[in-house]
């Protein structure tokens, strides 16, 4: 190889990241101290993300790569996380496909104002090119690894096809998504016809995140919980495991995360991702005793734990890291997702506390 070969290939290589901690966690390698991000770490809790919002609207924001990958650094450098997640919503994804989304401040969260009922209308939905459709979150992946430029590795995400469904047949967020459970149980063939696409676009869209730079992703199943064990294997885990057999990870982690679905964690850990993330009413030992010899785990603070005294967080984390014990494999985070009226300084303490005290575990 001559001189000139030899620097085009150095200076094609791909730069090593500064702290790829969070990668090695994940992948159950050698760490010097547990890492921490939160999910929803970019948003209203951030008085710099309250002045960006000030200029633009919710989905505006999503949609404008720049301003994206402006939030999505922010909680790198003002909190000192190990990973940062890309500013985007599960929900574009149905949006996509060919449903209206309406996002409106103070008026109960996103909604759909024309749900999913019928079979014609599921015909009707379209597996969206995600180059074309949902550019703008690939452009604000590659605008946030460049912003990083290597600090730290940047996740993506999207929901899972049951999530997503919940969302779509019932309009908008509910405590019993009463619709949605009505379509599985009384219309199961339009309810895993509705499921099947959804796993083909949710596939494609990861697959073209990771293409654009993401470094891992997590696939969110916020309302799998509202299924019983024998419907939940149905109707989530069934698409969990098809989107992952989809995926083209080269090399990415993934991360699941199904909400109060304690009770299938070792059928979750079987889907072939990488990481089982937990919410808070998981026991983290009792988790790491059942699937932790093959997943990482993550997780998995309340986080209503933010707005105790820093002491009462200090303590919560050191008892989250005595549970786990020693060796590798935790990614620390919240059981969900960050509420947006945490006081900053109570959340500097947490990631302060786990860099802190995880360091014993792993000497």
């Amino acid at each position: 190889m001559n001189s000139v070969t030899q620097r085009q290939s150095a200076t094609s290589r791909p730069k090593a990241l500064i702290n790829d901690l969070f990668l090695r966690a994940c992948k159950r390698e050698d760490v010097e101290r547990t890492p921490a991000w939160f999910m929803r770490q970019a948003g209203r809790y951030l008085p710099e993300y309250r002045q960006v919002r000030e200029k633009v609207d919710f989905l505006t924001l999503c949609k404008t790569p720049d301003l994206a990958a402006e939030v999505t650094v922010q909680p790198v450098d003002i909190l000192g996380v190990d990973a940062a997640i890309i500013f985007s919503d599960i929900l574009v994804v149905p949006e996509a496909m060919g449903m209206e989304l309406i996002v409106e401040e103070g008026k109960g969260g996103p909604r759909f104002p024309a749900p999913i009922r019928s079979r014609e209308e599921i015909d009707k939905l379209v597996v969206p090119d995600p180059y074309s459709k949902l550019k703008f979150v690939l452009e604000a992946i590659k605008a946030a690894r460049q912003n990083l430029n290597n600090k730290v590795p940047l996740i993506g995400f999207a929901g899972s096809p049951w999530t997503l469904a919940a969302y779509m047949v019932e309009g908008k967020g509910s405590k019993d998504f009463r619709f949605a459970k009505e379509l599985a149980f009384s219309s199961p063939k339009d309810a895993h016809t509705l499921l099947d696409k959804l796993a083909s676009a949710v596939a494609a869209y990861l697959n073209a995140q990771i293409e654009a730079g993401a470094q891992a992703i997590q696939i969110f199943d916020t309302w799998g919980g509202l299924l019983g064990q024998e419907e939940f294997e149905e109707f989530s885990l069934r698409y969990l495991k098809q989107v992952l057999s989809l995926l083209r990870t080269n090399g990415a982690p993934v991360i699941t995360f199904c909400k109060d679905c304690g009770q299938s964690l070792e059928k979750i850990a079987d889907t072939g991702a990488d990481v089982v993330g937990l919410d808070w009413k998981t026991d983290i030992r009792k988790a790491r005793d059942m699937v932790g010899s093959y997943v990482a785990l993550q997780g998995n603070l309340d986080p209503v734990m933010l707005f105790a005294t820093p002491e009462r967080i200090e303590k919560a984390v050191r008892t989250i890291l005595e549970k786990f014990g020693k060796g590798n494999g935790h990614v620390f985070n919240l059981g969900h997702g960050i509420l947006p009226d945490t006081p900053v300084e109570n959340v500097k303490v947490f990631i302060n506390a786990v860099k802190k005290f995880s360091v014993q575990y792993h000497v």
